[in-house]
């Protein structure tokens, strides 16, 4: 029979060899949160780069909606990556005469509503719907080159325009076939203009340069694609404050091409 002494040195180990392997359990426990951790931690780092390359936050290039961020900010509008097709050799190259045609209505040579920079999201209301100048955005969210799913805020395109630009525009009630047909002539001069829906003006489809517009009650299909084209070629990069593009470089096929 076991002596007092002995029990208690019996009970002993046992607490020891209890709290040994509580200490192993609570490190291996540790080691396994710092795991998850880690892996959450990639998880979550993986998914903000995917977030900006996805959400057009200006770090975007080229692709097939033609983005050149040295140009400026996508200011977080998505992008616009659809193909279309092939627009139709040009039929009518006179603007006035292509217009015309289309039924569109230009209004070229406008009064020049200042070149004021302002902080993004500030409000500012322009004469002409489309702006076609005036107030603007501070660099550099001015909106960059390339083809957008969503309207930019105006305040950000107004000063691309001030910079050169074309901008095609599109009522997002237009049918799709007719939105890629915009998009498959916008692959073929995408360098120093801009393509996006435009939520707000009175017409289907519409064109502008810096202090020029061209807007069209409807879409008409080959001879608004050659309007648009008219109108790249003789008001492209031949107004506003900066027209010659400094320190805004052209990347790929012009409307002047």
């Amino acid at each position: 029979m076991a002596t007092r002494k002995e029990e208690r040195e019996r009970l002993r180990q046992i607490r020891r060899e209890a709290e040994q392997r509580e200490s192993s359990d609570q490190r291996r426990r540790l080691l396994l949160g710092y795991g998850v951790a880690g892996v959450l931690g990639l998880a979550v780092i993986v998914g903000i780069v995917v977030l900006i390359s996805s959400s057009g936050g200006g770090t975007t290039s080229g692709g097939p909606a033609h983005v050149n961020p040295q140009t400026g900010s996508t200011n977080g509008v998505p992008l616009d990556t659809r193909t279309g097709p092939a627009p139709p050799a040009v039929k009518t190259g006179d603007l006035k005469a292509a217009a015309k045609l289309a039924n569109c209505t230009l209004k070229l040579n406008l009064p020049d509503e200042g070149h004021n920079h302002v902080a993004p999201g500030t409000k500012v209301k322009y004469k002409t719907n489309p702006p076609t100048s005036g107030t603007h955005v501070e660099p550099p969210f001015q909106q960059a080159d390339g083809a957008y799913s969503a309207m930019p805020d105006p305040l950000d395109f107004v000063h691309s325009m001030e910079h050169g630009r074309l901008e095609i525009q599109y009522s997002p009630d237009l049918p799709e076939s007719d939105q890629l047909e915009l998009k498959g002539l916008y692959d073929t001069m995408y360098g120093g203009t801009l393509l996006f829906p435009n939520t707000d003006m009175p017409y289907e489809v519409a064109a502008t340069t810096w202090t020029n517009l061209m807007g069209c009650k409807t879409y008409e299909g080959a001879k608004t694609l050659d309007a648009i084209r008219a109108f790249g070629r003789e008001t492209w990069n031949k107004y506003g404050a900066q027209a010659e593009l400094d320190g805004f470089p052209i990347v790929g096929p012009t409307p002047a091409d």
